[in-house]
């Protein structure tokens, strides 16, 4: 039996969810084991699959700081019971989407959440995005008069569980309105947050990642977690923890790749290679400090987005970590948007004054591309 159905085979998930249902499984605080399935139908992908549910698991090797103290160990991963893909094992995914689940957690990326035009379909096609594959999960739970569920998305947007319920909500429309009535009564859609650098794959499964751990879940009645772990916090308001991770560390990153790509974008380069060029980290401080802090002020963040850039930082120049800026680059545009865009139209709306040439220079490159 399956009590969590995820969606994504991503080493982040791997290295963050995936592990943290495994340490609480060990200590019999986890609803259960995990179902992985891969939605994309890549090929190349097909060894991992197999070695996500192999018998004893697939290792973490967790490296960095911790507590001023270097640190380095493995972690064996043993959660996940069953991998499958949409390509080729969909009716038992929609089985156990009606049957087995409690809580669907998913990472798909931003390619996932992306609108095709299969998604009007009314049966399933491999093309769909991850929302209309959803929505048809939910869909056959709602015929086969299934129990509540949480949906748990742990992509980097804004909102992502009301987000992710609009547009289920919007692909339904065509259905019926008593379907839409139970997915408003019996779906908790969690807005979440997430955060560890999980900087490289091991092959065929497994990752390297730091120390810093988050998992920040937005308090709903009925919501259901998948386990208790430390790094799991569940808050009453997800919105703070959100603006400083998106418009802290994740700006942070997509202005090193802005400026890496303006470079000519050199093959193999770091983060951490980034952070020990003088010239590169005075300038991130300096935008940090003039360009960003004065937001978080006006917010009344205070000291607090303070404390949280010295510790972005720090975790930047983690000497252990392989964080390519190539693979931070992917999809850089919509990050632009996400990270860079909306923190500066979020400074406007609280009425800052103050200039932001080096922000606002990438928002602008990165439209005329």
């Amino acid at each position: 039996m399956s009590i969590v159905l995820q969606f994504g085979t991503s080493r982040f998930l791997q290295a963050h969810a995936d592990l943290f249902i495994s340490e609480a499984m060990a200590e019999g605080r986890a609803l259960g084991p995990v179902t992985v399935v891969q939605s994309s139908g890549d090929p190349a992908r097909r060894k991992r699959l197999e070695a996500l549910a192999a018998p004893g698991g697939y290792p973490v090797l967790v490296k960095g700081i911790e507590n001023g103290v270097p640190v380095e160990r493995e972690v064996r991963v043993t959660a996940i019971a069953r991998a499958l893909t949409t390509e080729t094992d969909w009716p038992e995914i929609v089985r156990i989407a009606a049957e087995e689940t409690q809580v669907i957690l998913s990472n798909t990326g931003d390619a996932g959440w992306k609108p095709q035009a299969e998604d009007a379909l009314p049966y399933f096609s491999q093309a769909m995005s991850y929302p209309a594959k959803l929505m048809q999960l939910l869909f056959a739970r709602f015929q086969a008069g299934g129990q509540k569920l949480t949906v748990m998305p742990a992509e980097l947007i804004a909102r992502n569980g009301e987000t992710l319920r609009a547009r289920v909500l919007e692909l339904s429309a065509p259905l019926s309105a008593d379907f839409a009535a139970w997915v408003g009564e019996s779906v908790v859609f969690a807005n979440s947050l997430v955060d560890r650098i999980v900087s490289e794959p091991l092959e065929p499964a497994g990752a390297v990642a730091e120390p810093y751990a988050l998992w920040a879940i937005e308090d709903a009645p009925n919501l259901t977690l998948p386990c208790t772990h430390p790094a799991i916090q569940v808050v009453p308001d997800l919105g703070r923890i959100e603006k400083l991770k998106l418009h802290i560390l994740n700006l942070g990153h997509t202005y090193l790749v802005a400026r890496w790509l303006a470079r000519g974008g050199e093959r193999d380069r770091l983060v951490r290679d980034e952070i020990a060029d003088a010239a590169i980290s005075a300038d991130l401080a300096d935008l940090y400090e003039k360009e960003v802090l004065p937001t978080f002020l006006a917010a009344g963040y205070g000291d607090e987005a303070k404390d949280y850039v010295a510790t972005t930082l720090e975790r930047f120049a983690n000497p252990f970590l392989v964080h390519r800026l190539s693979d931070i680059a992917q999809n850089h545009g919509e990050k632009t948007q996400r990270r860079i865009g909306a923190f500066i139209d979020w400074g406007r709306a609280l009425g800052v004054t103050g200039d932001q040439p080096r922000l606002k220079r990438i928002v602008e490159e990165e439209a005329r591309t």
